[in-house]
């Protein structure tokens, strides 16, 4: 199942989410260092997404992450043979912007990261 990840001033994430023993876990991919994987041990995904907050920035160093998504279930997608196509599946991130995301912040306050957390973040990022 995949959970979309929504950010102001920066590019939205797809993460795919799992479930063992009753927690929540991640499997992820970003040139950010603090957008990997995540253990199963959240209980909820909102505890989930939090723990993305403070790894999810834009080069300004501005933290952007805003809301997230329910879980999708990909089987939906599974007639456009999403698994082994070569072209794009821009089908899939169009349908995660039309679904509900739950806000995490109430704020419209611009918040920023701490240098040496963004220097460490950004270690070993393609350009």
């Amino acid at each position: 199942m995949d959970t979309g990840l929504e950010s102001v001033r920066d590019d939205d994430h797809v993460i795919a989410v799992y479930r063992d023993n009753g927690c929540w876990g991640t499997i992820a991919k970003s040139n950010y260092s603090g957008l990997q994987f995540r253990e199963p041990v959240y209980r909820s995904l909102r505890e989930l997404a939090m723990s993305y907050f403070e790894h999810y920035y834009n080069l300004d160093g501005e933290k952007t992450l805003r809301a997230y998504s329910r879980p999708l279930s990909l089987a939906r997608f599974d007639r456009i043979g999403w698994m082994t196509a070569e072209e794009d599946l821009w089908k899939i991130p169009d349908y995660l912007y039309t679904i509900s995301h739950t806000p995490i912040l109430t704020t419209t306050r611009r918040m920023w990261m701490d240098q040496r957390l963004f220097a460490a973040g950004i270690v070993g990022r393609a350009d």
